[in-house]
C-alpha cells in the first residue's frame, strides 16, 4: 500500500538513511499531471494534497468535494497509466479554517463533515489543524483548545475510517504557517521551541486518550512545525541549518515521528535537502508549481505574439487582468501599494494568488485558445532560449519535445525534480 510509504520515513530517519516526499498541494490539473507523470517516470511513490479551503464537502473554491478531487487524479493517473496504488492522498489543513468567522460549535461541526468525506474518499494523510480561532475567539487558540479539537475530529475520522477499512495517517501540530505564504515581507522567523514540541505532543497524546482516539494517535507520523522557512510577496527566508538544530535533535525522543514542514516554496535545492537531512520529511509545496505554471504560460504567450503579431489581443495576461481586476477578492486584502505596484504583485508575487483564478471559465478559455494557437507544431529553439530558458537545455538535449504541451508540464517539473533529488536523501 502506499500509505506505508509515511510509515516509513521516521524508520528511515532513525536507520541514518534520512528520506522525504514532496507534498504536492495543488488543486491544478496540469500541476497534478507533471506531479504524477514524474511518479510514473521515477517509479517514486507521490503524495497529492489539497486543502481545507480547495476542497471539501461543500465544493471549496475549486468546486470539488473530496470525492470529486480522488476521480480527478486516478482519472489523470489513468490516462498516463500510473497505478493508483502509488498515490498518496491527503487532506490539508482540515479543520475549521473554512467556517472561522462562524461560532466555534457551527464550525467544528463542518470541519467534522469535511474530515468524515475526506475518509471517504479514501484520503490516507489527514493533517488536523484546529489551530485557529472562530468568532469571538482570539485568532490562536491554546495548546489544550487546539489539541481538544484535533482530537474530537480524530474520533469523527476514525468512526469512518473503520466502516470503510482503512487507517489513515496523521499529522498534528499547532505551530502552522499562514496558508499559502505571509502576507507582507519577512524580516524574522522564530524557529519552533523544543519546549513547544514536546508540548505540543503531550497535550495532543492526553486529548485523544481523553477522547478514545489512542488508535488514531498511534497513526500519527509527524508533527508540523516551524523550522525557519517562508516566503511573503516578494522575498523567500531560506532555510539556515544551524538555527534549528536543537529542533532537529528533538526528534531523538521521538523515533516514531518525522517533522512536516510548510511553505517550503522557493527553497534551494541543498535547503531543501538539509531539511529532510534534519528530520523534516515531508516537504510541503504549492505556490511555487502554480507560479512556474504561470511562468511557462506567459512565456509561451510572448512566443505566440512573435509567431503571430495579432496575438496580444488574445494573451493570456491581458485575460487574467481581466478576471483579477472583476474579482479582486482573493488578492486585494494581500497586494497593496500604488496601482502600479499592485499590478506587478497580481502577477508576479510569490505568493501566487493568481492561483485562484485558474479554474474561472474567462482564464480556462485563454488558457485553452493560447494552446489550440501553438498547437502541436514544435516551437523553434530559441524562443525556448528567450522565453523558457530553464527549459532550453532538455529541449536542445532531445529530452523534450518543444511542444507547448509538453513544455508546461516540463515547467513544473523543474521545480518538483528539485524536490524529488532532496527527498532521496
Amino acid at each position: 500500500m502506499s500509505i506505508d510509504f509515511l510509515a516509513s520515513l521516521a524508520a528511515a530517519r532513525v536507520a541514518g538513511t534520512p528520506k522525504g516526499i514532496t507534498s504536492v498541494c495543488s488543486a491544478h490539473p496540469i500541476v497534478i499531471e507533471a506531479a504524477l507523470r514524474q511518479a510514473a517516470e521515477s517509479g517514486e511513490t507521490v503524495l497529492i494534497e489539497a486543502t481545507c479551503n480547495q476542497v471539501n464537502q461543500e465544493g471549496g473554491y475549486t468546486g470539488m468535494t473530496p470525492a470529486a478531487f480522488r476521480d480527478g487524479v486516478h482519472a489523470i493517473a489513468d490516462r498516463i497509466g500510473l497505478a493508483h496504488e502509488r498515490i498518496i492522498l491527503g487532506g490539508d489543513h482540515l479543520g475549521p479554517n473554512p467556517w472561522r468567522k462562524l461560532p466555534a460549535e457551527d464550525a467544528l461541526r463542518r470541519a467534522e463533515a469535511m474530515v468524515i468525506a475526506y475518509v471517504e474518499a479514501g484520503y490516507e494523510k489527514i493533517h488536523l489543524d484546529t489551530s485557529m480561532g472562530c468568532a469571538g475567539e482570539a485568532v490562536a487558540l491554546a495548546d489544550a483548545v487546539t489539541a481538544g479539537r484535533a482530537a474530537r475530529l480524530a474520533v469523527a475520522a476514525e468512526a469512518v475510517a473503520k466502516r470503510v477499512g482503512t487507517k489513515p495517517h496523521y499529522i498534528i501540530g499547532t505551530e502552522v504557517p499562514t496558508p499559502g505564504g505571509a502576507l507582507e515581507t519577512i524580516e524574522h522567523l522564530q524557529v519552533t521551541r523544543p519546549a513547544a514540541v514536546r508540548a505540543t505532543y503531550e497535550v495532543h497524546r492526553r486529548a485523544f486518550v481523553t477522547a478514545g482516539a489512542e488508535a488514531a494517535f498511534a497513526r500519527v507520523v509527524a508533527l508540523v512545525v516551524q523550522p525557519g522557512v517562508e516566503f511573503g510577496n516578494a522575498n523567500v527566508v531560506v532555510y539556515q541549518p544551524e538555527q534549528a538544530q536543537a529542533l532537529s535533535a528533538v526528534l531523538t525522543a521521538m523515533p516514531k515521528l518525522v517533522f512536516e514542514a510548510h511553505s517550503t516554496d522557493y527553497q534551494p535545492g541543498e535547503a531543501l535537502a538539509a531539511l529532510v537531512r534534519d528530520g523534516f520529511a515531508i516537504l510541503k509545496v504549492g505556490p511555487a508549481l502554480t507560479f512556474a505554471l504561470r511562468e511557462a504560460l506567459y512565456g509561451l504567450d510572448h512566443i505566440a505574439a512573435v509567431l503571430d503579431p495579432a496575438w496580444n489581443g488574445q494573451s493570456v495576461k491581458a485575460a487574467m487582468e481581466q478576471v483579477m481586476l472583476a474579482d479582486p477578492a482573493n488578492w486585494q486584502a494581500h497586494y497593496h501599494g500604488t496601482p502600479e505596484q499592485q499590478l506587478v504583485l497580481r502577477h508576479y508575487s510569490y505568493s501566487d494568488r493568481i492561483r485562484y483564478y485558474w479554474p474561472v471559465p474567462a482564464a480556462r478559455q485563454a488558457v485553452d485558445r493560447l494552446l489550440g494557437r501553438l498547437g502541436t507544431a514544435a516551437v523553434p529553439e530559441t524562443l525556448v532560449s528567450q522565453y523558457l530558458p530553464q527549459l532550453y537545455p532538455s529541449v536542445t538535449s532531445g529530452a523534450l519535445r518543444p511542444v507547448a504541451g509538453d513544455l508546461l508540464i516540463a515547467a513544473v517539473q523543474h521545480v518538483l525534480g528539485t524536490y524529488a533529488v532532496a527527498c532521496r536523501g
